[in-house]
């Protein structure tokens, strides 16, 4: 079962979404792809996990560097799965940009840059 909650951040509200495993998507309201992978069934209830990404939400918001990541549980094609590795390697206060993605991308799939398009939605 999936469950969700709103966040009200300083930048706007922020839903979240979670499972049994871990969190499942983060979405700012109004996004272009809002909710996009929510499923259709869901249940507005707080739930360990979502509270744990709250407290972590609350920390990052308050300038403080969250010493803890909430569990999460990444879904989606292959490309998204690699995106998500990216992702998670970036370390706490940098950036990144697509073009670095997509630079990593090519080289982790041992094909040219000229092939990686970063538009999936």
């Amino acid at each position: 079962m999936v469950y969700t909650c709103k966040y009200k951040s300083s930048i706007g509200d922020i839903l979240l979404a979670t499972d049994e495993i871990g969190l499942i998507g983060l979405w700012f309201e109004g996004q272009k792809y809002f909710a996009n992978t929510l499923p259709d069934e869901h249940i507005p209830q707080e739930t360990e996990i979502l509270t744990e990404t709250i407290k972590w939400l609350d920390m990052y918001f308050s300038g403080e560097e969250p010493n803890f990541t909430p569990p999460l549980h990444p879904s989606g094609s292959s490309f998204r799965q690699a995106v998500w590795q990216i992702l998670l390697q970036i370390p706490y206060g940098k950036t990144i940009t697509y073009g670095e993605i997509a630079s990593k991308i090519a080289e982790m799939q041992k094909i040219p840059l000229s092939l990686i398009h970063i538009s999936e939605p």
